[in-house]
């Protein structure tokens, strides 16, 4: 039960002072860049999506135009309309880019054929021109299943195969995938550290808690703006910027798969609306019947996303882990 001082549960539980919480984050990100990290601008990677147009606006707010570099770092299976996403965002912010193809690195480690590899031996028919993505079951509103990954195949022809993932394909096509985001780590560290510049964290919180990162990849970054904010905050702030409208209506996607996968569908099973508003009210002691009562949905309901948020934060906790050291000898 909540106490008497707590507010009571809403869906507006969320809302932001979306000035004020602007102004404290470019505060904050000026203090960072200057004073602690002692360098003279931020790189940023923009792909489109909103975290990262809002993250580079609030450096933009912090620093100014000529101290954010944007960086896109397209290879052969992304979106185009991330690149030309992401030039809008930088003309309407006014800030220099910097594009860095990764196509060829990405080959050069076998990101692309290691990848393959796996998937050949769940669909054996599959090849470089097929497109491919891994997905989840539906959504956690409706039944309760585990968090079982799937893999669809989509021939040229448009055919759709769709097959459960053994662990040991998974694992490999997953690390195999993840060349992407540590080689754009990388490359934002190589165009940071030529200019003396901070590499800018675009995760929130719903990324970040729930291990949806890659170690060392996007989760390699100097400084975390936005990591205390749940997506659906992050929408809020995006309105306030002036991102883009073509920006904040883009259904969220890591940009990782040829056939292209949601973020919904691929980690978080359910719209970010109502997935954060049931973790809010979890993590500050509202019970499961006040959160049903106010969003409309059953307990039932509600107690399945607690306990997929549970779940993925246990799981994956050694993501958010420092290197562990042993102890010194006494």
């Amino acid at each position: 039960m909540t106490n008497s001082s707590q507010p009571v549960f809403s869906k507006n539980s969320l809302q932001l002072d979306v000035r004020q919480e602007a102004d404290r984050i470019s505060g904050w990100i000026r203090n960072t860049v200057f004073q602690d990290l002692h360098r003279r601008g931020v790189v940023v990677g923009i792909s489109g999506g909103i975290d990262s147009s809002v993250v580079a606006a609030l450096c933009v707010r912090a620093l100014g135009s000529q101290k954010v570099l944007g960086i896109l770092l397209p290879e052969s299976e992304s979106s185009p309309d991330s690149r030309q996403l992401a030039m809008e965002l930088a003309n309407s912010l006014g800030i220099d880019t910097i594009t860095e193809d990764i196509s060829e690195a990405l080959k050069g480690a076998g990101c692309y054929q290691r990848r393959d590899e796996a998937i050949r031996r769940i669909v054996p028919q599959f090849d470089r021109n097929w497109k491919s993505k891994i997905t989840l079951p539906g959504s956690l509103l409706e039944e309760q299943t585990l968090n079982v990954f799937y893999l669809t195949v989509v021939s040229p022809e448009g055919v759709e195969i769709t097959k459960r993932i053994p662990t040991a394909e998974f694992l490999q096509i997953m690390a195999a995938s993840n060349f992407k985001q540590r080689t754009r780590m990388a490359m934002l560290y190589y165009n940071a550290e030529r200019k003396n510049y901070a590499v800018a964290g675009t995760a929130n919180k719903n990324e970040h808690d729930l291990g949806f990162f890659v170690k060392y990849g996007d989760g390699g970054v100097d400084f975390s703006p936005i990591v205390h904010l749940f997506k659906s905050q992050v929408y809020q702030l995006a309105k306030y910027l002036g991102i883009p409208s073509e920006i904040q209506q883009r259904p969220p996607t890591s940009d990782t798969y040829s056939a292209g996968s949601t973020q919904e569908e691929f980690f978080f099973r359910l719209p970010f609306e109502i997935l954060d508003l049931i973790w809010y009210g979890v993590e500050n002691g509202y019970s499961e019947k006040e959160i049903a009562e106010q969003l409309n949905l059953s307990e039932d309901q509600v107690h399945r996303v607690a306990l997929d948020i549970l779940q993925k934060k246990r799981t994956t906790e050694y993501l958010r882990l420092s290197p562990l050291q042993i102890n010194p000898c006494n």
